[in-house]
């Protein structure tokens, strides 16, 4: 197997599908609830200063062999690897994140996701979201409401469609997104620019997610949130290299090397743990 070749069979154990590998709607929304569930989002790399890498031999590396997650453009080149490996019709999309930012603020075009081509017709799928990652295939059908093993979303829009969850019974804007097709070329660039720019989310606040059905557990600097679906929340605080340690290894499920919890202190020590809660992902 080359390099550049996906071990299907190494990528469903990892995420825990044993069931069938048929190009249809049930297999695909087994295959985002498991995937979204197993492979943790978490931007580890960029924390520490590193591109991430998005060949398939590095991601299958990482994500696959090396207990670690990733973010957007990981996991959703893994995933697109995988569907098309398995037959389904699929192209990658870019959108313009839009959850927790001001109307007035434009955004670059930053989030990576896929369109998945059925005969009910066209899915968005997209588990590499975070703390919003919906955990189902979301028909681009605007208007319908739509359920997943946790938020309600929704699409509004012509051409152009704004991706809305509900959370805590609010509809908020998730990113916006066209039908244009991307190309690895492109993600390329935009991984680098969202993994290196000084300023950037990733590269200065640590960010770990993963949901279960029913609950969104979330790492935000040092503040560890369980957020279910009902609206109800625990919060605590992380304090000390081995708080970070548990969480990160437990909880997350991440094999780490120990420059890697080395760079996620690093980075945890320029936030103050006792400011108020700020984050827009849990």
């Amino acid at each position: 197997m080359t390099p550049d070749t996906l071990d299907l069979d190494a990528y469903l154990t990892r995420i825990g599908h044993t069931g069938a590998r048929d190009v249809c709607l049930h297999v695909l929304r087994e295959l985002v609830a498991r995937h979204s569930g197993a492979i943790t989002f978490e931007n580890i790399d960029p924390v520490a200063g590193r591109a991430p890498s998005l060949d398939l031999g590095s991601l299958q590396r990482k994500l696959i062999h090396g207990g670690r997650g990733g973010y957007c453009y990981e996991q959703n080149t893994l995933f697109l690897a995988a569907l098309r490996a398995m037959g389904f019709s699929v192209v990658g999309l870019m959108a313009r994140v839009r959850r927790g930012v001001p109307a007035h603020v434009e955004t670059a075009r930053s989030h990576m996701l896929l369109r998945v081509d059925l005969p009910e017709g066209p899915f968005l799928a997209d588990v590499g979201f975070g703390g919003l990652t919906p955990t189902a295939p979301l028909a681009l059908r605007v208007g319908e409401e739509q359920g997943t093993p946790n938020e309600t979303f929704r699409l509004i829009g012509h051409e152009a469609f704004v991706l809305q969850g509900c959370v805590s019974g609010a509809w908020e804007d998730v990113y916006h997104f066209t039908m244009q097709e991307e190309r690895a070329a492109d993600y390329e660039q935009a991984n680098w620019y969202t993994a290196t720019r000084p300023d950037a989310m990733f590269a200065q606040n640590l960010i770990v997610t993963l949901p279960a059905p029913g609950v969104r557990r979330m790492l935000f600097n040092g503040h560890f949130t369980e957020r279910r679906t009902d609206g109800a929340r625990e919060r605590r605080t992380l304090r000390t290299r081995r708080d970070y340690d548990d969480v990160l290894r437990g909880v997350f499920g991440l094999t780490l090397a120990p420059d890697d919890l080395d760079a996620v202190m690093a980075v945890v020590a320029r936030h103050n743990p006792d400011a108020p809660y700020r984050g827009n992902f849990s």
